[in-house]
């Protein structure tokens, strides 16, 4: 297992947070580009481990519903 620092910790809180209100809202919504982007926000940091990369990562996803209308 890698090492894992306090901001990566931290960011992986942060970006879990805003993806659990986005899947929430695109659950009592319906809307599946919301539901995903904030599913993939709570699975994501699991998998990246780099500091820069997982918020490049993160606010690619949160960006996703403001770009993406299905």
């Amino acid at each position: 297992m890698p090492h894992m620092s306090m901001s990566i910790l931290l960011w992986g809180l942060l970006f879990g947070s805003i993806g659990l209100g986005f899947f929430t809202y695109g659950k009592k919504q319906k809307a599946v580009v919301p539901l995903l982007s904030g599913v993939g926000l709570m699975v994501f940091p699991y998998f990246i481990t780099n500091t820069y990369f997982m918020i490049i990562a993160g606010a690619l996803l949160i960006a996703i519903p403001w770009f993406v209308r299905i």
